[in-house]
């Protein structure tokens, strides 16, 4: 096994210093097919039972995410949909939530309708739907895509409608499901008309998020930090996409896996293994066996 990080830019924090991982998922801590590997699992499980931490960051629902939470054995602050919800599990309670104003939706609506783009919205909770409704209008190969990529089914209807239907509450998150050229149309045009009125961002290649103003996996940390009372400075994140770059300004140090954007990987403190490699394994399994910090090369 390699036993060297990938490259570094400056010294680990000794082992004992860190007490939680900001994990992101997808592109991270999963591999391609949104699959958690045994070798991932394992490592996961094993900082838990030392006293570290895991706080999932993700742009998943939290029943999404849940499955993966499960499996590892996580509990505490989660931060799901972008920062939108901070969540304590196993018992549900949100933390947090912000929401996306309905005059945004609306004018997404009509842009996903002039574009032919797929566009699809997460309703706040309603009864029998506690972490919300995820709808669209059409159904299609993105319906499907997400579908195999999450485990959410979408709800067909008429988007104008559910939104008149909760007046002024708003929405948890939005998101197009496009191809990087149509995103690339789309992004200028949000930006023009809301400004910082909203938070764009890309989280997986086809999906660009639109979510409310101060929302990101940044201030969803912080949060989830406050109800445990972990300092930032002891902190690790590790994160992939642009979504992910938040997280490495708010903890003390952050990872990205070799996989990730060149943006997230310039701003990393180290990079670590791809996703496919297990990278977020190997690098727990040699960080947690050594008893000082690894110093930066010359």
């Amino acid at each position: 096994m390699n036993t060297q990080p990938h490259g570094y830019q400056r010294s680990l924090p000794a082992p004992q210093a860190v007490k939680a991982l900001a994990l992101d998922l997808d592109g991270t801590a999963l591999r391609p097919g949104a699959v958690l590997s045994d070798r991932t699992a394992a490592a996961l499980r094993s900082c838990i039972q030392r006293g570290t931490a895991v706080i999932l960051c993700t742009g998943r629902s939290v029943e999404s995410a849940g499955r993966y939470r499960e499996i590892i054995g996580a509990e505490g602050p989660m931060v799901c949909f972008n920062g939108a919800i901070v969540v304590d599990m196993p018992e549900g309670n949100v933390l947090g939530a912000s929401s996306l104003a309905p005059e945004a939706v609306d004018y997404c609506v009509d842009l996903s309708r002039k574009l032919g783009v797929y566009y699809q919205v997460y309703f706040p909770a309603s009864p029998g739907k506690p972490w919300g409704t995820l709808m669209a209008e059409k159904d299609g190969p993105e319906a499907a895509m997400y579908y195999a990529h999450t485990g959410v089914r979408m709800e067909r209807g008429d988007l104008k409608s559910a939104l008149a239907d909760i007046g002024a509450n708003g929405c948890i998150k939005s998101m197009f499901i496009a191809e990087p050229e149509a995103q690339d149309r789309i992004r200028p045009l949000l930006e023009e008309r809301f400004g910082n009125a909203v938070y764009i961002v890309r989280t997986f290649p086809p999906f660009l998020e639109i979510l409310a103003p101060g929302v990101s996996k940044g201030t969803g940390l912080e949060l989830a930090l406050k109800h445990t009372g972990v300092s930032a400075a002891d902190v690790i994140a590790m994160g992939d996409e642009e979504n992910d770059l938040p997280l490495f300004q708010t903890a003390g140090f952050s990872a990205a896996p070799a996989n990730a954007k060149e943006a997230v990987r310039a701003a990393a403190d180290i990079i670590i293994g791809s996703n496919t490699e297990d990278g977020v394994a190997e690098f727990l399994e040699t960080f947690f066996s050594r008893s000082i910090p690894i110093n930066a090369a010359g």
